[in-house]
């Protein structure tokens, strides 16, 4: 089921089409449209589940289908930059290109971004649109940091005598690019069951913060980059996700919540901390929202 209610700022919850009827407050948080295309975001279908919904932690998209969950508008917008990115792109396509089309098969449903002659002669290319962070970027790149000597010491202070460090990007390192792989190759499959050959897979980022000296300091310098994706064994895709679509049913059908997310579904708790909408709705994410709360009140001025 979708969200059921907007968290105004004032932290009062109300119902989310009460809020696009009439707000409570003296005057709206956000122009009335935008607050309909965050309520049009949150739908959850009950019937089957998307690839996208498959990668995230299967306790998280069964809460997000069983649970009625308030919302805060502004935590979700990111949301809707991506849609906006999808729809500029989908109004520039031509007849060498396909965009926005879902496709399903027996295991689950997915709607790819572009496929085509999106980059050059080669019409076989499948795109993926990612709007995201400077530090997703970095590590979708293989960048990361090491301590590298100056050759200078600390003539006082408690490091007085210890060897000065500073931080160099390096960029040999492993690509996190893990759920991305394994949504583009979902939807090669797709497309290849449609008799559509896919000779390449690109995802095409755009950094959200890419004006930011956080960027920079990550050695991210653009604001879009072109992310080669490689192609994953077609069993073991279909393997993994059959395996996470029967978890998923199989909870919807018991109404049984399903085990914990794994650890680098919860992006090592921080998601359950700061970004899952249902966390509280979860044992595990509730704990640690309660802590992180607490955590925060004991470092902020009194």
């Amino acid at each position: 089921m979708p969200a059921h209610a907007f968290i105004c700022p004032n932290g009062n919850q109300i119902a989310i089409e009460d809020c696009l009827n009439q707000c409570q407050q003296p005057m709206r948080c956000m122009f009335l449209p935008t607050l309909r295309s965050v309520a049009a975001s949150l739908n959850r279908n009950l019937n089957g589940a998307s690839v996208t919904e498959l990668i995230a932690g299967t306790r998280e998209t069964y809460l997000k289908k069983m649970t009625k969950y308030a919302v805060e508008p502004q935590s979700v917008l990111y949301a809707l930059h991506g849609s906006a990115v999808h729809t500029m792109h989908e109004q520039h396509t031509n007849g060498n290109m396909l965009s926005e089309i879902r496709l399903k098969d027996a295991i689950t449903s997915g709607k790819f971004d572009l496929y085509g002659q999106i980059l050059d002669e080669d019409e076989g290319v499948l795109g993926d649109l990612k709007v995201t962070s400077s530090y997703k970027i970095m590590k979708a790149l293989g960048r990361y940091k090491v301590d590298v000597p100056t050759g200078q010491y600390y003539v006082s202070g408690q490091k007085k005598g210890q060897m000065k460090y500073k931080k160099e990007l390096r960029d040999d390192g492993v690509r996190g690019v893990g759920d991305w792989a394994i949504q583009l190759n979902y939807y090669r499959i797709l497309l290849e069951q449609q008799g559509l050959a896919v000779k390449r897979m690109v995802i095409q980022a755009l950094c959200r913060d890419s004006s930011l000296r956080m960027a920079a300091e990550r050695g991210i310098d653009q604001a879009v980059y072109l992310i080669p994706i490689r192609r994953i064994s077609d069993s073991w895709i279909q393997r993994y996700m059959q395996k996470k679509a029967q978890n998923l049913q199989a909870a919807l059908a018991e109404k049984r919540l399903p085990p914990r997310c794994s650890s680098k579904e919860r992006w090592h708790d921080r998601k359950c901390k700061d970004y899952c909408q249902v966390a509280e709705y979860c044992p595990y994410g509730k704990v640690l929202k309660i802590a992180n709360s607490e955590a925060k009140q004991e470092r902020s001025p009194a």
